[in-house]
């Protein structure tokens, strides 16, 4: 969390809203632990990761809309192993992330 900070400080100082996403359970392989951290701004920038990669332009997507209905959200991204590969991620497994605006 720490090294999202700065951004999530510099956002709030420039009128910005933010989401922060955050990995909630982790079922099987999964690039990032559980309690990873994600902070998106209003604008679409982000700043942390979820998945390394994988899930994190789902992630900023359905940020933004959270910021706009201001409604936090439970989501839920998963892939087999072996379709993993077929795709192009290195991992497979489940990760479920709650995403919530945060008000600083």
């Amino acid at each position: 969390m720490r090294e999202i900070l700065p951004d999530i400080q510099r956002w709030t100082d420039e009128g910005k809203g933010i989401a922060l996403a955050t990995v909630v359970a982790v079922h099987g392989s999964a690039p990032r632990p559980l309690g990873a951290k994600m902070a998106v701004s209003s604008a679409g920038e982000m700043s942390g990761s979820v998945s390394g990669g994988c899930v994190e332009g789902a992630v900023v997507q359905e940020a933004l809309d959270i910021l706009h209905s201001q409604k936090p959200k439970l989501i839920a991204f998963g892939i087999s192993d072996e379709s993993a590969w077929e795709v192009g991620l290195a991992c497979g497994g489940n990760i479920e992330v709650y995403i919530e605006p945060i008000h600083w």
